[in-house]
């Protein structure tokens, strides 16, 4: 059988409803007069992404919040001092279900991030000559571009960003598989990676 030339939709559950969470109105309620923002907006970006892209299937990656995920293991200080609203927290752990309410696939388990999921279903398309598109808020999936994956990155009044190797290169001056050593070297704040002492970004020579 002919692989579908419809992509793989694969989205970052957790930073597309952390964003909805933060964009709209905390007054959205629903039954038990419980918050619905998150569950509305993230509602929102999904049908809107699979409206717009068609894709064959769609893979929902997410976060598990209860225990710590492997990279805290090897890394204490790793996203250390986040706090999130009992609200938020509250309307992630229903969204899973509603994603497979829709009959689209999740990826959650213990000691794993949404990044977990959404690279290895990468890598299992692109292995079987497919092409995914990721949507995501995190800079970390830019590291996931390639010839055949190409990532939707939230952009102002609610437009997305499309960044592929070349828009990679143009933002950081690094091939696509090198974001992991920028960012280790630079450091990154939200995760509390500190990056390596001394480091200063400049200009990278054009080969």
């Amino acid at each position: 059988m002919a692989k579908s030339k419809r992509p793989l939709l694969i989205i970052d559950g957790d930073s597309l409803a952390h964003r909805a969470y933060h964009g709209l109105p905390k007054a959205i309620r629903r039954k038990g007069d419980r918050q619905a923002g998150a569950i509305v907006g993230f509602a929102n970006y999904l049908l809107r992404l699979y409206a717009d892209e068609q894709p064959r299937a769609v893979v929902v990656g997410w976060d598990t919040l209860e225990v710590p995920n492997f990279r805290a293991e090897l890394f204490p200080h790793y996203q250390g001092g986040r706090e999130f609203d009992d609200d938020i927290v509250e309307q992630l752990a229903v969204l899973p279900e509603l994603v497979e309410a829709f009959g689209f696939a999740i990826g959650k388990a213990a000691g794993f991030e949404a990044d977990d999921f959404l690279a290895t279903a990468v890598a299992a398309e692109e292995k079987a000559g497919g092409s995914a598109i990721v949507a995501s808020g995190d800079r970390d999936a830019f590291q996931l571009a390639s010839a055949s994956t190409v990532i939707l990155h939230p952009a102002k009044a609610g437009e997305m960003a499309r960044i592929g190797p070349a828009e990679v290169r143009e933002r950081y001056g690094v091939e696509p598989r090198q974001v992991p050593d920028f960012i280790a070297l630079r450091g990154d704040p939200s995760d509390k990676i500190p990056g390596a002492r001394g480091w200063v970004r400049r200009p990278l020579p054009v080969c």
